[in-house]
């Protein structure tokens, strides 16, 4: 997504925000997240080759993030799923999201995590067409979270790590997420992540809309 993308969809939300008024709501897009994996780059190597580097598929909502063309398959402790999607670009550690439907069949039981935070985690092995690696703590299911502007958090008064709540009434089976994590950047486009098990829950398509719920925006 280009820069004068992302300046656009701000522009259109701190628009929205000015017409409201106290204890109302803020319309964000929702994007279902399904597993995936992301790499270290000694991880990428080990599992592809020296040297290798991730190719793109696909450009992500959030500038500079990507769906790589490559794949894994990861096996835990009674199970595997393969071809599980690489996210680029590369990061400082390896990690492997799934929802709580795939931890089921690997039989194993993640935690509930902020991507990044890994400690104590499930373990589990990646397998590439190069080799393999083993995780002794490493894959979680994701906690909802919003990606803020900055702008937009400073317009609502809202913190980077503050929760709110998120309500998708537009729906077959209306759902409301109680937790929903805030991450603030100005680099960020405004969007929700949620998995693919929260989606089902409620019915949801990717790019429809919720409603924060925040007293006083």
């Amino acid at each position: 997504m280009n820069e004068i993308t992302t300046r656009q969809i701000i522009n259109q939300v701190l628009e929205q925000l000015n017409k409201s008024t106290r204890n109302c709501s803020l319309e964000v897009p929702i994007g279902v997240s399904a597993r995936h994996c992301h790499l270290c780059e000694k991880d990428v190597e080990t599992l592809f080759g020296k040297g290798y580097q991730l190719g793109k598929r696909k450009e992500l909502k959030q500038p500079g993030q990507f769906a790589a063309n490559e794949t894994v398959s990861i096996v835990g402790q009674r199970g595997s799923i393969e071809n599980v999607r690489i996210l680029g670009p590369v990061r400082k550690l390896t990690q492997v999201e799934v929802s709580f439907t795939d931890s089921l069949k690997l039989g194993l039981r993640p935690p509930v995590r902020e991507s990044g935070n890994i400690e104590g985690s499930s373990p589990v092995t990646i397998v590439g067409p190069k080799g393999s690696i083993y995780l002794k703590e490493g894959i979680i299911l994701a906690q909802a979270h919003i990606h803020m502007p900055l702008e937009i958090a400073r317009k609502l008064n809202i913190q980077d790590g503050e929760y709110v709540k998120v309500e998708i009434a537009e729906s077959l089976r209306p759902i409301r997420f109680e937790k929903v994590k805030i991450r603030i950047s100005p680099k960020y486009v405004l969007e929700m992540h949620i998995d693919t098990d929260e989606a089902n829950a409620g019915l949801i398509q990717n790019g429809q809309l919720g409603k924060l719920i925040k007293e006083g925006i």
